[in-house]
């Protein structure tokens, strides 16, 4: 299975939310890593013909998606990021009623969710109404139901948003599963969901692709270095002014921090090695937090 995106471009007016972006993407996880606003929804609803994009292409083994029509979503899974679900319909219900709208025979459908409630852990609530069940169980179901199909090409926008820490390692030990065999893209502004599971990692700001590579690479290529150092309380404002500080620890003896610069920032800093948070920060420090729209 091979996706090649081609000059691919989207436009909403005179606002570029995707940017030109050439990527080739094959069998594992991709993890794409951004800040709201960065253009990673709007990609992902392209890779599943929610929208057209204004220029360039997306090609599935060499064939365009748009053209490919139904040969193209029958090999799609899809867990957007609020995804719609009917509140009285019992987790069972739920995947063969969207079972029967994927077109899914229904002797084939009860096997398929009947194993599907298994692997996402939901077996003692199957009957259960997906109103009473907890955000982490509801996006176990959401991941279920992009399942059923058996696709090929699973897409995930921001599967971990809103879980609490144990979920969210859960879910990453799912995706790691369901990775086998089958190209998996996975957005988030969650740097450790990234860190665990992607194969690789591309980052995206302001609608483009603005790094990518396995994790060993997006650190080796980390264009400023990391310090820590311990300074005075005192001098704490005026460092967080001349650099990206990725971490600040109080101290009894003073303030650990952790910067970033390309040049040694105080006497006593020592350079350490880079982790994904420190060259997230690098990326997107002044976006980080930014309430934008989730285009």
């Amino acid at each position: 299975m091979k996706l090649i995106l081609d000059n691919l471009t989207k436009k909403f007016g005179k606002f570029v939310a995707v940017d030109h972006i050439n990527l080739t993407m094959t069998n594992g996880v991709y993890g794409l890593l951004g800040v709201n606003g960065a253009g990673k929804t709007t990609l992902m609803r392209m890779l599943c013909t929610l929208l057209k994009p204004t220029g360039g292409t997306i090609r599935c083994d060499g064939k365009d998606i748009f053209k490919m029509d139904g040969e193209y979503r029958n090999l799609l899974g899809y867990l957007p990021q609020d995804f719609g679900f009917y509140p009285e319909f019992t987790v069972k219900d739920y995947l063969l009623y969207i079972a029967a709208i994927k077109g899914i025979r229904p002797v084939v459908a009860q096997e398929r969710s009947k194993e599907l409630i298994a692997r996402v852990g939901l077996t003692k609530v199957a009957n259960k109404k997906l109103k009473k069940l907890s955000g982490g169980m509801k996006r176990r179901a959401g991941i279920a139901q992009a399942m059923l199909n058996n696709p090929q090409i699973l897409i995930l926008d921001e599967p971990t948003a809103g879980l609490d820490p144990s979920e969210r390692i859960r879910f990453r030990n799912l995706i790691s599963e369901l990775s086998e065999d089958r190209l998996v893209l996975l957005s988030t502004h969650i740097v450790s969901d990234i860190e665990y599971v992607a194969n690789e990692i591309l980052m995206m700001d302001d609608g483009a692709i603005v790094n990518h590579g396995t994790l060993d690479e997006i650190l080796s290529a980390m264009p400023e270095k990391v310090w820590n150092c311990t300074v005075p309380q005192q001098s704490v404002p005026e460092i967080t002014k001349k650099y990206k500080v990725s971490n600040m620890k109080a101290e009894n003896h003073g303030v650990d921090l952790r910067i970033i610069s390309a040049k040694k920032p105080c006497e006593t800093a020592i350079c350490v090695h880079p982790s994904l948070e420190d060259v997230f920060l690098y990326y997107f420090g002044e976006k980080v937090g930014d309430e934008n729209d989730l285009l």
